[in-house]
C-alpha cells in the first residue's frame, strides 16, 4: 500500500451551466499563449517586429492541431474504426489525443505559409519559437493528468500517480509512473537548454530548433519505454520510439549540415524592422530633445529675476 502518491483529479471537466470547461483544452490553450509570448520576446531581441510571432501562429496553431490529431487517429485507428467503435470519436479532440510529431510537421507547414506572407525566413522563426514550443508541451502534458491517460508502468515510488479504475475503457486502478510529469519536467529542461545554447553559441538558420528537437526526442524515447498504453510495435519497440530515433537523427544531421553550409546567425530576420525601430527611436529622441529645449527657452515668470536692477527714481527706502 502506497502512503504517498500523486492523486488524479476526479474529473477532467467542470460544467459552467451548459458549457463544459475541460482541463485538457485549458492546458493546450495556456501552452499556446505562453509559446507565443516567449517567442515574441525572442523575436524582438533578434531584430524582428512585435506581433510577427502571433501573426504567424494564426497559421501554425490550427495546422498543428489538425496535424497532431491526424497523427493520433492514423497511428491508433483501431480506437475509432475498429469493431464496435464510433468513427465520430475521431473528431472529439477535447477527449485527448494529439501526436506531437504530426503537430510539429503540419504546424511547420502553417508556419511556412505565414512566413511567406510576411517575407521572413522560416528557420529564423523556428529558432525564436523553439523554447516556447517546449514550454507549451510541458504545460500541455498536464492535460493527460486531467484525463488520467498515458501513464507508465506500475510503481510504488512516493511520486507514483494514482489512477482510478474505469471498467468501461478497461482501465485498471493502481499507482503508476507519472510519465506526463516526467515529460513535462524534461520539456522545461529542453527549453532552458535551447535558451542557453542560443545565447552561448549564437545559433541561427534553424539550429536552435534542431537542438530542441534532438533534446526532446531523447526524453520522449525514455518515457515511451515506460508507458503501458496500447501502441503498435515494430521489432519489439513502440512506434513512437522508432519515430523519436528517426527524428533525432534528422535533427542532428540538419544541425551538422546547416553549420557547415550557413555558419553563424542571420543578420536580418525581418526586412525593414531594424530601420523602423531606428526611425522610431530617433523620432522619440528628437521629441524629447525638443521638449527639453522648449522648457529651457521659456523663463519662469512666476519668480523675480535675481539680478534685476531697480529703475531710476525708484523708492530706495
Amino acid at each position: 500500500m502506497n502512503l504517498a502518491y500523486i492523486p488524479s483529479p476526479s474529473t477532467g471537466v467542470v460544467h459552467l451551466g451548459p458549457i463544459p470547461l475541460r482541463g485538457y483544452a485549458f492546458c493546450i490553450i495556456i501552452g499556446v499563449f505562453v509559446a507565443v509570448w516567449l517567442g515574441n520576446k525572442r523575436w524582438i531581441a533578434r531584430g524582428g517586429r512585435s506581433g510577427t510571432i502571433a501573426d504567424i501562429a494564426v497559421w501554425a496553431v490550427p495546422f498543428g492541431l489538425v496535424g497532431g490529431r491526424l497523427y493520433h487517429v492514423i497511428t491508433d485507428y483501431e480506437l475509432y474504426f475498429g469493431p464496435g467503435r464510433d468513427w465520430v470519436g475521431a473528431f472529439k479532440i477535447w477527449e485527448g489525443g494529439l501526436g506531437i510529431w504530426g503537430a510539429i510537421a503540419l504546424g511547420a507547414v502553417g508556419a511556412w505559409i505565414g512566413c511567406r506572407r510576411r517575407g521572413i525566413p522560416l528557420p529564423a522563426y523556428a529558432d525564436a519559437i523553439a523554447p516556447g514550443i517546449a514550454v507549451a508541451q510541458a504545460i500541455g502534458r498536464w492535460g493527460n493528468w486531467f484525463n488520467q491517460e498515458l501513464y507508465g508502468r506500475p510503481t510504488d515510488l512516493p511520486w507514483a500517480l494514482k489512477i482510478d479504475p474505469d471498467p468501461a475503457i478497461g482501465r485498471i486502478g493502481g499507482t503508476y509512473h507519472p510519465t506526463f510529469l516526467y515529460e513535462s519536467l524534461w520539456c522545461l529542461g529542453v527549453a532552458a537548454l535551447v535558451i542557453w545554447a542560443d545565447r552561448k553559441f549564437k545559433l541561427g538558420h534553424g539550429r536552435a530548433f534542431a537542438v530542441y528537437v534532438a533534446a526532446y526526442t531523447v526524453g520522449r524515447f525514455w518515457t515511451e519505454y515506460l508507458r503501458v498504453d496500447t501502441a503498435h510495435h515494430f521489432l519489439g519497440l513502440r512506434l513512437n520510439g522508432w519515430t523519436a530515433i528517426l527524428v533525432f537523427l534528422a535533427a542532428v544531421a540538419y544541425f551538422v549540415i546547416s553549420s557547415k553550409r550557413v555558419p553563424g546567425r542571420e543578420l536580418v530576420v525581418e526586412p525593414g524592422a531594424a530601420e523602423e525601430a531606428a526611425a522610431e527611436a530617433a523620432a522619440e529622441g528628437a521629441s524629447k530633445e525638443g521638449a527639453s529645449e522648449d522648457g529651457a527657452s521659456k523663463p519662469d515668470l512666476t519668480k523675480p529675476a535675481a539680478d534685476a536692477k531697480p529703475a531710476p527714481g525708484a523708492d530706495k527706502r
